[in-house]
């Protein structure tokens, strides 16, 4: 009996990736690498071979793509459904389907699936997702796009998959220069992106430049829907300077002439560090956008010392994704180790299998940080079942902020007790925002509605008040876009009593200065 354990257990434990995956498996599916820079045609180029098939597919790295590739499809009279974590649009009719990355359907076969910004298999936190998908789409023809640092893990997937493998490079349409020079404020011209790393950058240079200039902006914090109203009344002249956040670097296609980088580092989560050439590279690339400007030109907010990192790292070798590539625990290997550990403890479960699962092919098990962040809560909060856990732990939802942590522990709560639970708007809202704090609670509260339709479609008997919430959230999207035409004031200000006597002794401090000087 122990032995048969232990070599259950070892079955578990050593697992070949593409055996998971056994419709795709059966197809005779053929790999297509459709590589190059932003502004190469390539994701054109792929969408075109989308439309012209039968039946298909298309895997997007945001809600935002996937609904651009929908409205593409019904544009070209090409009838198609859309899903996403929050929504899901069907047509009885269609044979096309546009969907984030995480929502594929590994039961449905089709002729083509495309599966866009390939080298996010590199990504920390959803990497999986992409390798996921290049293993076990259930397509003959899988077209993936992305950029070069991609293509040695690309082969080395297609070597262990043994699927032919075919790669169409394409060429950047347009020039782009790096110019000689920092740009002052004031020599600003209409078509530039300014490139901060905060929301709280963005917000303070649209406070400056708004005086002068008719500004867009755009953040992560933003929801799609507000990303799109900023970035359409950019692109049709409404507005003639942006400023945004990294947010700008994957899939909005905007008629920018220069871009300018107000600094060069950026904060990881970690730690504040310099920017690597694979993060200017693919932000650069969104300048001179192929019909609008024949030269992109790329530089630097006021700082020469800004401007040579940006520089030097523009020209550099973007480095090659290596492997291995990580690979999520699926719910039938949760249950599986639940039950060799003889623990409903997701975190320990979590963990064991980061440290103990083997893969095949060029691949390591791995643990998304959230999803650890979560099994703590669920397993210290609650007693409902593993796989319900599992669910919560695989949320699309950081839980830093505290409006979005309460209602997740309010959610969580209420289905471990098997209640509904109503959606509610506990944030006030006026005309616009006063200032950026009653923003901020307007786009955390979006966040909340986003949390509350995907547990939605995981838990639809607890969570019936679906269409309260979208109604909720296109009003305060609606207030989101309004508030950001408007000059809002800055973040407020809250001093302490202690924080009032040392500005007090800094200005006494500072007029004896003035009396000594």
């Amino acid at each position: 009996m122990q032995n048969n354990w232990k070599e259950q257990l070892h079955t578990l434990l050593n697992c070949d990736l593409k055996s998971l995956y056994p419709l795709a498996r059966s197809l005779k599916r053929e790999l297509y690498f459709f590589v190059g820079p932003t502004n190469s045609g390539k994701t054109y180029a792929a969408m075109q071979e989308l439309q012209n098939s039968h039946c298909g597919t298309y895997l997007a790295p945001l809600r935002l793509l996937a609904l651009e590739g929908y409205e593409t499809l019904l544009q070209n009279n090409i009838k198609a459904s859309l899903i996403t974590g929050e929504e899901q649009i069907f047509d009885e009719e269609s044979a096309h389907i546009c969907s984030t990355i995480e929502m594929i359907d590994f039961n449905m076969d089709v002729d083509v699936c495309v599966i866009d910004e390939v080298q996010m298999l590199s990504d920390e936190d959803r990497g999986w997702a992409w390798v996921n998908a290049i293993v076990g789409s259930p397509a003959k023809k899988i077209i993936m796009t992305g950029s070069v640092n991609a293509l040695d893990a690309i082969k080395k997937i297609a070597l262990y998959l043994d699927e032919p493998l075919h790669i169409k490079k394409f060429k950047r349409i347009n020039e782009l220069k790096m110019l000689n020079r920092p740009t002052a404020m004031k020599e600003i011209k209409p078509y530039t992106a300014l490139i901060a790393f905060s929301r709280n950058e963005v917000l303070k240079y649209k406070q400056k430049l708004s005086k002068f200039y008719n500004v867009s902006v755009l953040y992560g914090n933003l929801s799609p829907e507000v990303r799109k109203e900023e970035a359409k009344r950019f692109r049709t002249g409404k507005t003639n300077l942006l400023i945004a956040t990294d947010a700008i670097a994957m899939g909005l296609n905007l008629p920018i002439k220069t871009i300018l980088f107000t600094t060069d580092t950026k904060f990881d989560g970690i730690s504040q560090r310099k920017l690597i050439a694979n993060e200017v590279i693919q932000i650069a690339g969104r300048a001179g956008r192929y019909g609008h400007h024949e030269i992109g030109y790329i530089g630097a907010l006021n700082s020469r010392k800004i401007l040579n990192h940006i520089k030097s790292q523009f020209e550099s070798p973007i480095p090659t994704i290596k492997p291995p590539f990580s690979v999520k625990a699926t719910t039938f290997q949760i249950d599986e180790l639940s039950n060799h550990l003889k623990t409903k403890s997701l975190h320990k479960i979590l963990n064991y299998f980061a440290n103990n699962m083997k893969f095949s092919g060029p691949f390591k098990a791995a643990n998304l940080k959230s999803m650890l962040q979560i099994s703590k809560l669920l397993d210290s909060s609650t007693t409902m079942k593993l796989e319900e856990k599992f669910l919560f732990a695989q949320a699309p939802v950081s839980i830093n902020a505290t409006i979005i942590k309460s209602a997740f522990m309010f959610y969580i709560k209420s289905v471990q007790n098997n209640k509904p639970v109503e959606y509610k708007l506990l944030t006030k809202i006026g005309k616009i925002a006063k200032d950026e704090f009653e923003l901020l609670k307007a786009e955390d509260e979006v966040k909340k509605i986003s949390l509350y339709l995907w547990l939605s479609y995981k838990f639809p008997v607890h969570f019936k008040d679906t269409q309260k919430a979208i109604d909720t959230r296109t009003k305060l999207n609606l207030f989101i876009e309004k508030s950001l035409k408007a000059n809002i004031k800055p973040k407020r200000q809250i001093r302490t009593a202690n924080s009032n006597k040392n500005h007090k002794n800094r200005r006494s401090t500072n007029s004896r200065k003035r009396k000594f000087n």
